[in-house]
């Protein structure tokens, strides 16, 4: 097949239109408190062969550019997700990576077959898919949502680890070689994959932090490029070895996203930018595989009916199972098997056994598809409600403080860089009342545009930019005495004092 110059020009022009329509659609979902998927899966059905006409036949295709956009949003969820904040729920997402999908994997499979009357392959298909949680809705979701720390941070560790397991169950399922091996050949050959998946990215996210703070880059715009390239790179290198590249990727992202990189910021954006796209691309593809001439009643009954065990009876069993890992309250249970959210992972996924000819993939695909928009529907909208009617959501705060940090080498010293949010303390606090850590100093304030080189009685205001000059061996004490007068003003210190006593 021939791709001419006006077929490129025809290409940019059309798909400049669907991307900039995507990204206003963010907008529109955001206030409805929706996954921006749903619209991204509606406007693919638009573009389709049932609608304009744009036909995406080939399920590999799919396949390939789904398992490349999986990787880009895996990237991102970890060059954006906080160690310090997910590392306490670090156990329980990894068992809800793990032993939660087989609790859902068996669960559902056996209600697909039971209940549902479908063969055990598509089955087994059927709950392995389910089982995921998607990346992209939890990350855009949840994130927005004032939840603590331990929620958060489980179910972004679950989400981010659990495409892993599935994608290989899911082939070894759909290329029949689960059914010749067995089910403890199967368990061994995913903990392998998983475990050297992990190895791989915490060697190839070490190995790239030190590289990058040695790489004196001639633009800064080249540092983010670098990093992504990295993350990609251990997703790279692990498939290439047999391992998990979803694993590899994901964990190296969070070893280079809370490493002390030059333009941490920077990269998170950029990163951002690029998953967004890799997302806008997915669910329209995905909405474009959809053929809704195919779709009957008795598949969408089929879809609601999996997706009540899947809610109601797999997804509940599994948390409180791994909830017994992390000590969970009944609320906090609650609101996790409320918020395991669904996403574009299910139906990529499914394009694995469409790929390969496995009979009844067209069905399932089908099913599939219904099942998430049906419960995202269901779930997305509701969830600050649920956060609320079980006691688990915090009040709803502006982000207080904003900081960055860029190295100095030569001097062993870092540069940070803080805006004082709406909602800081900070306002009204004189410089000279931070009580920085000792060798550290604000440098400058920037205000209105203006540079202001700071006394000990200059008065900081919102919205203000101060640089901030630590040695590095105190770089982690001056962020946290910066933090803790940004939420408590100049009795930051009694308060701390008061809390410790309490």
């Amino acid at each position: 097949m021939r791709f001419d110059a006006h077929q490129l020009d025809v290409f940019l022009l059309v798909g400049s239109a669907v991307t900039l329509v995507a990204v206003l659609a963010v907008r529109v979902s955001h206030r409805a408190g929706l996954p921006s998927l749903l619209a991204y899966l509606l406007l693919g059905v638009l573009l389709g062969a049932s609608g304009l006409g744009v036909d995406l036949a080939d399920p590999e295709i799919a396949h390939a550019l789904g398992f490349g956009a999986l990787v880009l949003i895996l990237a991102e969820g970890g060059l954006t997700t906080s160690w310090r904040a997910i590392r306490p729920s670090m156990g329980l997402g990894v068992a809800l990576a793990t032993v939660g999908v087989a609790i859902s994997v068996g669960i559902v499979a056996f209600a697909g077959h039971h209940l549902l009357g479908l063969p055990w392959q598509v089955a087994v298909l059927l709950g392995a898919v389910t089982s995921a949680t998607d990346a992209a809705a939890v990350f855009s979701v949840l994130r927005a949502l004032p939840l603590p720390g331990r929620l958060t941070g489980a179910l972004e560790a679950e989400s981010g680890l659990n495409d892993a397991p599935v994608v290989v169950l899911v082939v070894l399922v759909s290329s029949g070689a689960a059914q010749e091996h067995g089910v403890l050949a199967v368990v061994a050959l995913v903990v392998f994959e998983l475990v050297a998946g992990v190895l791989i990215g915490l060697g190839v996210g070490a190995a790239g932090a030190w590289l990058m703070r040695r790489a004196a880059l001639p633009s800064s715009g080249l540092y983010p490029i670098a990093v992504l390239c990295l993350a990609v790179l251990a997703y790279g290198v692990a498939v290439e070895v047999h391992a998990s590249g979803f694993a590899a990727v994901y964990v190296a992202a969070l070893v280079l996203g809370n490493a002390e990189l030059p333009h941490r910021q920077a990269t998170r954006s950029f990163s951002e930018g690029v998953a967004w796209i890799a997302q806008i691309g997915l669910f329209v593809m995905l909405g474009l595989l959809l053929d809704p001439s195919r779709l009957t009643w008795h598949t969408v009954w089929l879809a609601v009916l999996a997706g009540l065990v899947l809610t109601f009876v797999a997804r509940p069993v599994s948390v409180f199972v791994c909830g017994l890992v992390g000590r969970m309250s009944w609320r906090e249970s609650a609101f996790l098997s409320w918020a395991g959210l669904r996403g574009a992972v299910p139906i990529v996924f499914t394009t694995i056994p469409l790929a390969d000819g496995v009979p009844g993939s067209e069905r399932l695909f089908d099913i599939v598809f219904v099942l998430v928009v049906v419960y995202t529907l269901l779930t997305g909208p509701t969830l600050p409600f649920v956060a609320r009617l079980l006691g688990v959501a915090r009040p709803s705060q502006a982000r207080e403080l904003e900081l960055e940090a860029a190295p100095l080498e030569r001097i062993a010293a870092d540069l940070l860089q803080i805006t004082i949010g709406p909602q800081s303390q900070m306002h009204g606090v004189e410089v000279g009342e931070l009580r920085l850590p000792r060798g550290a100093s604000v440098s400058i304030v920037i205000r209105d545009g203006e540079t202001l080189v700071p006394e000990r009685r200059t008065v900081l205001r919102h919205g203000d930019d101060l640089l901030v000059v630590t040695p590095r061996r105190q770089r982690e004490a001056t962020e946290h005495r910066l933090r803790q007068v940004s939420r408590n003003g100049r009795l930051a210190q009694w308060f701390e004092a008061t809390r410790r006593r309490d």
